[in-house]
């Protein structure tokens, strides 16, 4: 039976109306998105539903939009104007949450598009570092399309599809997507170093991928076993695992396994990843369950935030009412390393934006959203310090907060809470 097609044959198989997934991050596949977009003369109304994708989105842009609509789980760089916009629109929900929807059939699928390693020899696919909602999105997608291009890493864990369920083939062969190394600044380096003080021997570890999780991951060079239970991960974790830091003997959950759902980075960290045991690629159904994750002693959550109100509301995915990026999995993972036998769920940002504005704030924007629960969050670190929230007061927090704002916002932010406890 004939699997392989040209890219315009696969993609004459969307018709007007469908539902199309798109497998995100890394694995975004890129050339038939673009080949889909070509044919906006004859479609209408077909909607595009991912995480975040990595390159271009060619479907917001003129004349392609008006044919596409975005449906995103995940508002990335490359949507965050069409969404705003309103001529695509965002779901807030959590990562730990997003394969309910195709399993429930409130979004149900006609069409997935994902991007493969080749088959070997048993006829098995891999995913490669993006498996987080795809395989929920294969398993009730109507019709499966991919690239399949040599140049994917053959990763290990649930990352797999026989190539009897791929209904169409198309060869490609070119590099992933690879992330841009983000050099390091001294506010970085600072907040790196007080988290890095947080983090006990044995921890296992949860970070995004950016500035900050590298700073903290640098710092980290005389720490032992730490381990990696985490939704991504990028190059910053390489160091610690060539000098025996990064072990995984202390977890309890995929002892010796770093556990993740997507990672993203150079091409050295594909080569890392291309047929290594040592990481399990998971669904974020399973990577993102907090009764998982706090099953590991010592869980650790990194996460950031936009502003943080004087009572430890955090916002994380807006600015007033833009939407910046989405819930994602801060939650799932704040909540499960605060559950765990001596966990930390940890906050760390700059206190003051690039342009002058402090982070720490009387009260979020108008129309901002609260990502995490003031009653969520523990420690707070900003390069002026630390502070644990825990079992604080309205007063307390706001007082502890100012010790950690910046010194340009520290006599304002005082008037306000004298105005609010008095």
């Amino acid at each position: 039976m004939r699997k392989y097609y040209s890219i315009e044959e696969a993609v004459s198989h969307v018709q007007s109306g469908n539902r199309v997934f798109v497998q995100g991050a890394a694995m975004t596949p890129q050339r038939l998105v673009t080949a889909l977009c070509k044919r906006y003369k004859e479609l209408s109304a077909v909607e595009l539903v991912h995480l975040h994708t990595e390159g271009k989105a060619l479907y917001t842009e003129e004349p392609y939009q008006s044919s596409f609509k975005v449906n995103s789980c995940f508002v990335g760089s490359n949507v965050r104007d069409i969404v705003n916009k309103g001529t695509g629109d965002y779901i807030p929900i959590f990562l730990s949450e997003v394969h309910l929807l195709f399993k429930r059939g409130i979004l149900p699928l006609d069409i997935a598009f994902i991007q493969v390693s080749p088959p070997d020899k048993h006829g098995y696919c891999s995913l490669g570092t993006s498996v987080d909602i795809t395989l929920s999105a294969l398993k009730y997608a109507k019709k499966v399309i991919a690239e399949i291009n040599p140049q994917v890493p053959r990763t290990h864990g649930d990352g797999i599809i026989h190539i009897k369920n791929i209904d169409v083939c198309v060869a490609i062969d070119e590099p992933i997507y690879r992330q841009p190394l983000i050099a390091l600044d001294e506010t970085s380096k600072k907040i790196g170093k007080y988290v890095a003080e947080l983090i006990d021997d044995g921890a296992t570890l949860q970070m995004g991928i950016g500035a900050i999780p590298n700073a903290v991951l640098e710092q980290l060079v005389n720490h032992k076993n730490l381990g990696i239970h985490t939704e991504m991960f990028s190059d910053g974790v390489l160091p610690l695992i060539e000098k025996g830091i990064i072990t995984g003997n202390e977890k309890v959950i995929k002892n010796e396994k770093i556990v993740t759902s997507f990672a993203v980075g150079s091409q050295k960290l594909y080569d890392f990843l291309d047929d290594n045991p040592i990481v399990h690629f998971k669904e974020a159904a399973y990577t993102n369950d907090a009764s998982i994750i706090r099953k590991n002693p010592r869980a650790t959550a990194i996460n950031s935030a936009i502003e943080i109100d004087i009572t430890g509301q955090v916002c994380a995915d807006t600015i007033g009412t833009y939407q910046y990026s989405g819930v994602g999995g801060q939650l799932d993972f704040m909540r499960g390393a605060s559950l765990s036998e001596q966990g930390k769920a940890i906050m760390a940002m700059p206190s003051i934006t690039k342009s002058g504005l402090s982070k720490i704030v009387p009260t979020l924007k108008h129309g901002a959203n609260v990502t995490t629960t003031r009653a969520h969050i523990h420690y707070i670190a900003t390069e002026n310090g630390v502070v644990n929230l825990f079992g604080k007061n309205l007063h307390q927090r706001a007082k502890a907060l100012l010790q950690i704002a910046h010194p340009s916002v520290q006599e304002d932010l005082e008037k306000a809470i004298w105005e609010r406890f008095k």
